[in-house]
């Protein structure tokens, strides 16, 4: 098969391949899209935590996207890991100059073990400047906290972050509902017209690793290919939740979901 679109991530790399680049790369592929990508730094980590981050210099962050876009312009772009003010200035010049309307936010914030990904003014900036020039914000609930101030326990919490954070500028908003105890997932878009709620099942499992950055590089490339950002956020969804589902139990902590759940191999390959 051909690629449907092609996708530009700008985000982080994680070593493990659970989150990251890696995931994204693995998503967007999985779902019959290009995946080009411009790293923002480089971790040393694996299923137990976060040992080590190296910062990728801004200037080379908007070489990598600048440059690649240039010859193969993106139908839509990922964005994850920004962990400083002047990679989210870069960043930000950069979509400047290529024009691509349909961008994606996943505001990593917090490292699945806990360990913090980026500084209290790079969040300022991201949600006074960036957070406005993106189609979709896909915060889980911890990083709608912390970019609402506000205290989420509940879907009416959710829901209430969500439109404080469309009174911010986001267009649309999708929180996570993950980090909640309920029996079903509920993951909330938000948009000036609509609510919508997605349930999902919620399985008994700590391999949940790359959740976030999967969603919003499964909902970038639906996005790509030309679905509404509503039925983009429900497919993508479903992807994630099979991809729990289907997990390899990889490593002793919080181990990788499986990407390739929507892979049939062909015969000759086997």
């Amino acid at each position: 098969m051909k690629p449907n679109s092609k996708v530009l991530i700008i985000a982080g790399s994680d070593s493990s391949g659970g989150a990251g680049i890696q995931a994204d790369i693995k998503t967007v592929t999985t779902l019959g899209s290009y995946a080009m990508t411009a790293i923002t730094a480089i971790t040393a980590q694996n299923t137990t935590g976060v040992n080590s981050i190296v910062s990728i210099p801004p200037k080379e962050i908007s070489n990598q996207i600048l440059f690649t876009a240039k010859d193969i312009k993106p139908d839509a772009i990922k964005i994850g890991m920004l962990h400083s003010t002047k990679v989210i200035e870069s960043v930000i010049n950069s979509l400047k100059i290529i024009k691509v309307n349909k961008i994606v936010l996943d505001p990593v914030m917090v490292a699945k073990g806990g360990t913090k990904l980026i500084d209290d003014k790079a969040i300022k900036l991201l949600k006074n400047k960036l957070v406005k020039r993106v189609a979709l914000i896909t915060p889980n609930i911890p990083e709608a906290e912390i970019l609402t101030n506000t205290k989420i326990i509940s879907k009416e919490d959710m829901i209430f972050a969500a439109y404080r954070l469309i009174e911010i500028g986001a267009n649309n908003v999708l929180i996570k509902g993950g980090h909640l105890t309920s029996k079903t997932v509920q993951d909330i878009f938000v948009s000036k017209s609509d609510i919508k709620i997605f349930n999902s099942q919620r399985y008994n499992t700590k391999n949940t690793h790359g959740t976030g950055c999967t969603l919003s590089s499964a909902i970038t490339t639906f996005l790509s290919c030309g679905k509404p950002i509503m039925k983009s956020c429900e497919l993508g969804i479903k992807y994630v939740s099979s991809g729990i589902k289907t997990n390899p139990k990889y490593g002793k902590g919080h181990g990788p979901i499986n990407h390739l759940h929507t892979i049939n191999i062909e015969r000759k390959f086997k």
